[in-house]
């Protein structure tokens, strides 16, 4: 089966939790949280579920292995930076089963495009655990976007297809 193939079978209405993981963000300034919701739902898929949490990693590792197996995917915000209080990388890579390597390396690419060599400092990356397709992001509205319209939801129904195989 060739690519367009499998994306004409991709799945739609993909079921999706998005966890924000900062020590400053609330629901009503969460813009990248909204923003990651948004762009979810205009291209159909459902948000499950949705929380803040600040950058613990127990806390974080606890909830995202609470959200495995019981949606889709699971997509974060914040933590992947090189601060001493950035640690969503940390708590979650751990979990991974397998990992999507091609998706970092396509992100920080995508990202020197748009800011320069300062796109090494992102942690972002993508794996598998308990058959949820987990995507963590930086904290930066704009590389939300960057992530979710160039790479996460052109595939994500292709993604999860794969996964259900």
């Amino acid at each position: 089966m060739g690519l367009e193939e499998h994306r004409k079978s991709a799945v739609s209405g993909v079921r999706c939790a998005v966890l924000t993981i900062s020590d400053t963000r609330a629901m009503e300034t969460d813009v990248s949280g909204r923003a990651i919701v948004e762009l979810l739902e205009g291209a159909g898929h459902v948000v499950a579920k949705r929380q803040i949490l600040r950058d613990e990693p127990k806390d974080v590792h606890e909830a995202v292995l609470g959200q495995v197996g019981g949606v889709d995917a699971l997509i974060t915000t914040g933590g992947t930076g090189i601060t001493s209080r950035d640690s969503t990388y940390e708590a979650v890579v751990g979990l991974f089963e397998k990992r999507l390597d091609g998706f970092g390396e396509l992100f920080r690419a995508l990202s020197y495009e748009e800011i320069g060599s300062a796109a090494m400092m992102s942690r972002a990356c993508a794996g598998v655990a308990r058959g949820t397709a987990i995507f963590i992001l930086p904290g930066s509205e704009n590389a939300v976007r960057l992530a979710m319209t160039k790479l996460i939801l052109p595939e994500l129904g292709h993604v999860v297809r794969e996964l259900k195989r």
